[in-house]
């Protein structure tokens, strides 16, 4: 089996055909849906997902999301939007059969995002939080059920961005004020709402964070078949929690290509740590390519068109090369 790679989410620029024909062109064995940021709020990570959202709203204030009382313009916006994504990649898949990756905000990063009516974030409420979780969980539950009508062939993989879950489990997150940062989230709490969230869809499961610290155990506990992550914050304390993830079966969707404009190295060169990591950890060269997938860092939103695209074809020569030699 040839180590896949895929892309994060984002893409610059507005035009969903455009990104459509991207994200589906650079990785013809498993494409996904791209995200617009560049089009404005409800575009956005945090908006996208508050229009995936069951009985519950959102609006732009000037400090961020916060929650409705009924859907408005913003809501609205978000789910047109995500229309508009959705029809253009049914455009270009048609007949497609393989790995298609959607992508939705994790609970944790929406609760520390969505800000509540007097403004502090819904962190800071329990059973705010226990709402939320249950409206994405539903709003997920649905958003599946159409990618499947729309795209019958495709074997779905859902991923959950949650960029701010470290903070949440460490306390690190500031309030409206940023005088002060909200306490930490217990552990278990944390775990069992991903669990219940991760429930809705019996495929793979991967959470993407690019931040330090992501807490691979945790993860893999919850149900997390996938962790996609930025490569070059790994630190050697990370060593044992991802070894005992891929000898669990856990897939890495390893980080290597930088998401904003540079210079490419050599594909090989770019997956040059991943080969010196599992070397370092003793795991069997073979099992490389059945357990890595290779992706940018990050989103691609902040990269101009002709890197993203550049990008993403480095990718998947950086997985070949991978694939073809493991040691």
């Amino acid at each position: 089996m040839s180590a896949g790679a895929t892309g994060v989410g984002s893409l610059p620029g507005g035009d969903a055909r455009e990104a459509a024909k991207t994200a589906t062109g650079s990785f013809d064995d498993f494409p996904y849906l791209p995200e617009l940021p560049a089009r404005g709020p409800g575009a956005d990570m945090i908006g996208r997902s508050i229009g995936l959202l069951v009985d519950m709203y959102g609006h732009v204030e000037p400090s961020g999301w916060r929650i409705s009382d009924r859907p408005g313009r913003d809501t609205r916006r978000a789910r047109s939007w995500l229309g508009e994504d959705l029809d253009a990649l049914e455009e270009f898949t048609q007949g497609y059969t393989g790995r298609l990756k959607v992508q939705a905000v994790g609970p944790w990063t929406l609760a520390a995002a969505l800000e509540l009516h007097g403004g502090e974030a819904m962190l800071q409420d329990a059973g705010a939080c226990r709402d939320l979780a249950g409206s994405l969980a539903e709003g997920l539950r649905e958003h599946l059920a159409d990618v499947r009508k729309r795209i019958p062939g495709a074997d779905i993989v859902l991923q959950l961005d949650e960029p701010s879950l470290t903070a949440v489990l460490l306390g690190r997150v500031r309030s409206a004020s940023g005088y002060r940062t909200y306490r930490a989230v217990d552990r278990q709490v944390v775990e069992g709402t991903l669990r219940e969230v991760f429930a809705v869809h019996d495929g793979e499961v991967i959470v993407h964070s690019c931040a330090p610290e992501v807490p691979f155990g945790l993860l893999r506990r919850a149900g997390a078949t996938g962790v996609s992550f930025d490569f070059s914050l790994l630190t050697e304390r990370e060593d044992d929690a991802i070894g005992e993830a891929v000898e669990g079966g856990t897939k890495l969707f390893t980080g290597v290509v930088p998401g904003t404009d540079g210079p490419l190295s050599d594909p090989g060169g770019s997956v040059m740590g991943v080969r010196k990591l599992w070397r370092r950890l003793g795991l069997a060269p073979g099992a490389l390519a059945e357990s890595v997938v290779v992706t940018p860092s990050c989103g691609l939103a902040g990269a101009s068109p002709a890197y993203a695209r550049a990008v993403q074809a480095h990718c998947v020569r950086a997985a070949r090369s991978l694939a073809d030699n493991p040691e």
